[in-house]
């Protein structure tokens, strides 16, 4: 005996994009709202504008008893073009504290170096990045630490390829 078969039931209509959203109702206060803790301030565009920021992307213990923090900051030229800066700064754990041993701000000196650093604060440190900020960043800044003289001019150098480095890794 032969089956029959069931006629194929018509396509649902595709339902639109915007679909309605769901009203959410909001109850109203019966006094008027304490205004005392908020600023409101119209801004009227005026050309370029840049806001500086630090911004902290990366946390890293390299080994134990030290601790590295990776800092993109933004700071501004008179005529509010930005001034990109990777900072690194490490630390030793002192008693439970971190004690800041080395200080290293790289300013971006290309449009590409300044668009790396400014895609990290918006994306993170990458993988690539983090492995050359521990295997190579770390190492340097942690030979001139503790130092009574200044570093040299090829601790310097190193420090510096090291963080140019870290801003040529691919996206």
């Amino acid at each position: 005996m032969a089956k029959t078969e069931k006629p194929a039931k018509p396509a649902k209509p595709a339902k639109p994009a915007d679909k309605a959203k769901k009203a959410v109702k909001v109850k109203k206060a019966d006094k008027p709202a304490d205004t005392t803790n908020i600023s409101v301030v119209p801004i009227v565009p005026q050309g370029k504008v840049c806001k500086p920021f630090l911004l902290e992307v990366m946390v890293f213990s390299p080994e134990s008893g030290f601790k590295f923090k990776v800092i993109v900051e933004r700071s501004c030229t008179p005529t509010a073009d930005p001034i990109w800066k990777l900072v690194f700064d490490l630390y030793k754990i002192v008693d439970d504290k971190e004690v800041q041993i080395v200080h290293v701000s790289y300013t971006a000196g290309t449009p590409v170096e300044s668009q790396a650093v400014a895609t990290m604060a918006r994306e993170g440190v990458k993988p690539d990045q983090a492995t050359v900020l521990v295997q190579e960043v770390h190492p340097v800044a942690r030979a001139v630490a503790g130092k009574t003289t200044p570093p040299t001019d090829e601790q310097k150098a190193a420090l510096h390829g090291a963080m140019a480095d870290v801003l040529k890794i691919e996206f």
